[in-house]
């Protein structure tokens, strides 16, 4: 299980993560709904071992997280998908895709598989495995950022924001590839601004406003919950 207890965060005088306590349990497909800035990257980048948290607890398999290498953490099978896909846009998708099992460099056979299980998820990104990252459409450098993301092995993939930017038929396309990645076996903790297509596909959400947890259930109540609606939804 991946744990979050009553993390804090602040930049400067900013408090961007206010006693944040949430779990993912093994198996679980969980959303983390809000707006731009309530949060979400921030509960990720803490979990990441990029920004160490200012209170609060983060463990995984029952290990604390805060204090640890991101390597180390990502090794322990914890892997971030980040917002944005901060891929190389020069270098080939291949290379880009090879990046991600880099901490898993001294064990190269897996790897070459993974590659190859990522091909058959993304089969257009085996097309054009050859050309710059850069020149591809943003629903297929998404697929870039995640297939990197699965390259590290994880066992539970934090997803910020995938369908950011992207059209709404490649966000149908998207959600779905998400959805089988879950059922394949792999964790995953979703933050989204797009609630209605990410609690088609949880198994349970929060929901974070200003730094905070405001509200925790099954995505069925939330998307029955016109309160969620209006804000979230736009019905």
């Amino acid at each position: 299980m991946l744990k979050f207890e009553r993390v804090s965060l602040k930049y400067g005088g900013f408090q961007a993560l206010d006693r944040v306590s949430l779990n993912a349990r093994m198996g679980e497909l969980v959303v983390l709904l809000g707006a731009n800035g309530a949060g979400k990257s921030s509960l990720f980048l803490t979990a990441s071992g990029l920004v160490p948290a200012s209170a609060g607890s983060i463990s995984w398999k029952g290990q604390e997280l805060q204090g640890k290498k991101p390597s180390a953490i990502v090794q322990s099978g914890l892997v971030q998908c980040p917002e944005g896909r901060k891929l190389f846009g020069q270098m080939s998708v291949r290379k880009n895709l090879e990046l991600g099992a880099y901490v898993h460099r001294h064990d190269p056979e897996p790897g070459r598989q993974l590659l190859e299980q990522v091909f058959e998820l993304f089969p257009i990104l085996k097309d054009k495995q050859h050309d710059p990252a850069e020149s591809l459409s943003g629903g297929q450098q998404q697929m870039v950022a995640i297939g990197r993301a699965l390259m590290s092995r994880p066992e539970v993939l934090l997803l910020d924001e995938p369908s950011l930017g992207l059209a709404p038929l490649v966000i149908q396309q998207m959600f779905g590839i998400i959805r089988k990645i879950n059922q394949a076996g792999t964790t995953v903790l979703l933050a989204e601004q797009n609630a209605y297509a990410a609690l088609k596909i949880a198994h349970r959400a929060y929901v974070m406003e200003s730094g905070r947890i405001v509200r925790e259930g099954k995505p069925a109540d939330m998307l029955a919950d016109d309160s969620i609606r209006k804000a979230y939804i736009g019905v």
